[in-house]
């Protein structure tokens, strides 16, 4: 049985947190450079990052996705409702074959740097980047209420970033997911109970999953969920019923595109 005490902390924690830490996060995400604290934004590298040091905020040697004070967070989370932005390379394994394994390295941390970027400035926590992928989490504590609006608002930067909506070809092709619902967001544990990871588990993280999968290169397909929730009117868009693996029902979608 869950600490029900814990899972009630971490509600209040994940839901409403504390105004003074979401503006010293949001402040953190603004001083230069990535990677990051998963938690605080604090940088690791750049002038931002040697300030961090000095205030004793230095990256963890044990659990590098962390600084050394958030390295200690307990395992546990709590079920919230939040938004989950999945964002894929298409193409990447032609990629890989046509461009090498040094200059698709190059590429991959180009993306994974525009996409640390388009998420933490929209008060995204950047939940993974691996492989083809980046993932963020739109907690009600960090983003606020519209954690919907502003993964939207993320997945467009993103998108224009990556050279989407340009009369030139991109230079990354990729898709993106959007989903609001339902899901476990905490701390999981590893050996020994150790922290090892900040983390969404369940069923609607999978739907956002597999709808960056089914997008094509410059479009995001926001399920009517994330679409409703965000209050956003964005005209006349395309509107698509999905066939998701794993889904009993078709899954509703808006596609975005930009220009």
């Amino acid at each position: 049985m869950p600490d029900e005490k814990t899972e009630r902390d971490w509600y209040k924690f994940l839901t409403e947190g504390e105004k003074l830490p979401r503006r010293v996060r949001h402040v953190m995400g603004l001083l230069p450079s990535s990677p990051r604290c998963k938690l605080c934004n604090a940088p690791f590298k750049g002038w931002g990052g040697s300030l961090m040091r000095r205030m004793g905020r230095e990256q963890s040697r044990y659990n590098p996705r962390y600084c050394q004070p958030c390295e200690y967070q307990e395992p546990g989370g709590a079920v919230i409702e939040l938004t989950m932005l999945f964002a894929d390379v298409r193409g990447s394994t032609t990629l890989a074959e046509q461009l090498g394994a040094h200059e698709f390295s190059q590429l991959m941390n180009r993306f994974y740097v525009t996409a640390t970027d388009a998420l933490v400035r929209t008060d995204g926590f950047v939940d993974r980047l691996i492989g083809d992928e980046a993932i963020g989490l739109y907690v009600p504590a960090i983003a606020g209420t519209q954690h919907s609006r502003r993964a939207i608002e993320a997945a467009q930067n993103l998108l224009r970033l990556t050279g989407h909506g340009s009369v030139k070809r991109p230079w990354l092709p990729i898709g993106i997911g959007i989903h609001t619902g339902s899901a476990w967001v905490g701390v999981v544990g590893g050996v020994g109970g150790n922290p090892t990871d900040f983390t969404a588990l369940g069923d609607n993280v999978n739907i956002a999953a597999r709808l960056a999968s089914s997008a094509q290169a410059g479009e995001i397909l926001i399920s009517d969920a994330a679409y409703n929730a965000s209050g956003l009117d964005l005209g006349q868009l395309e509107q698509r019923r999905l066939e998701l693996k794993g889904k009993s029902e078709l899954t509703g979608v808006r596609v975005l595109r930009v220009s």
